[in-house]
């Protein structure tokens, strides 16, 4: 007698049933992490510029994200990190030298000036993964706010593992290792490499990972400022000097332009911000 197949969650009310809430409670912890950072930056700029309530701040950095394409809890991160304006000048950063957009030989020259944030994580994440021969990683980069790595792009992953490394601190993981010695690194055996703690080693091995590969983003003077992994569902040998090189190039590219987004594009987000909040707010800030 022939085995009836398993049902799918279409199929199964039940299973599909489970799937929903599950989705549900992770983009209810995606929520509950990111609002108090973007309730600060309300607070911030409600304060700041008199406005009168925290709507009215939110409509700002909402007006603000969607022209600089900037995500909300990026903005947020960079608003409540950057020290206030002086009140006593209309630009924010009055003294701020601008620097051309650096190249990326990863990307088409033709997306020059219109790369977003995004679109280079993601380029920066597919050639990582067909340089290892993989379909499974995730990029990150470092947290502003709390410090430490946190997941921007991923594909390949299960959501748990999403999840549970959605921010990494400064030990117990490779990308962290990676980050720390501002080197690659490579886990040939999840398994058994110590550099993982035990919880980070049980849900990399859940989600069918086997082995991983992680690239430091570095800026010009040295810094890491993300990272790309790969994870493949088997063991993994020493990639070879090819590879090596070709990622430690794509670190290097991914990591300046990022660098420059950071200094050029989200400061030119604050300044715009700036520059809303004096026209429609009740004071100038300092005052």
């Amino acid at each position: 007698m022939t085995a009836a197949a398993p049902r799918t969650a279409d199929e199964d009310p039940e299973r599909a049933e489970l799937e929903r809430l599950r989705a549900e409670v992770r983009d209810l912890r995606a929520r509950s992490r990111a609002h108090p950072l973007i309730s600060q930056a309300q607070g911030m700029l409600q304060e700041r510029y008199a406005l009168a309530d925290g709507d009215g701040a939110f409509t700002l950095m909402r007006q603000v994200s969607q022209r600089f394409n900037v995500k909300m809890r990026t903005l947020a991160g960079v608003l409540v990190t950057t020290p206030r304006p002086d009140g006593r000048t209309v630009l924010w950063f009055p003294r701020r030298v601008r620097r051309p957009e650096p190249a990326l030989g990863f990307m088409p020259d033709e997306s020059a000036g219109g790369r977003s944030r995004g679109a280079v994580l993601g380029a920066v994440l597919d050639r990582t993964l067909a340089v290892v021969d993989t379909d499974m990683g995730n990029v990150q980069t470092v947290d502003r706010v709390r410090g430490g790595l946190r997941i921007e792009r991923h594909t390949g992953l299960t959501e748990d593992f999403v999840d549970f490394f959605e921010h990494v601190g400064e030990a117990g993981t490779s990308c962290a290792k990676a980050a720390r010695d501002l080197t690659q690194v490579t886990v040939r055996d999840v398994e058994s490499d110590p550099v993982f703690t035990e919880p980070a080693r049980a849900a990399i091995l859940a989600a069918g990972s086997r082995a991983c590969h992680s690239v430091p983003l570095t800026s010009a003077t040295g810094v890491c400022v993300g990272m790309v992994s790969a994870h493949v569902e088997h063991s993994l040998r020493e990639l070879r000097t090819s590879q090596l090189k070709t990622l430690d190039a794509l670190g290097a590219e991914a990591g300046r332009w990022l660098a420059w987004h950071e200094r050029t594009v989200l400061l030119d987000a604050l300044e715009y911000l700036h520059a809303l909040g004096r026209v429609r707010g009740g004071r100038r800030p300092g005052a």
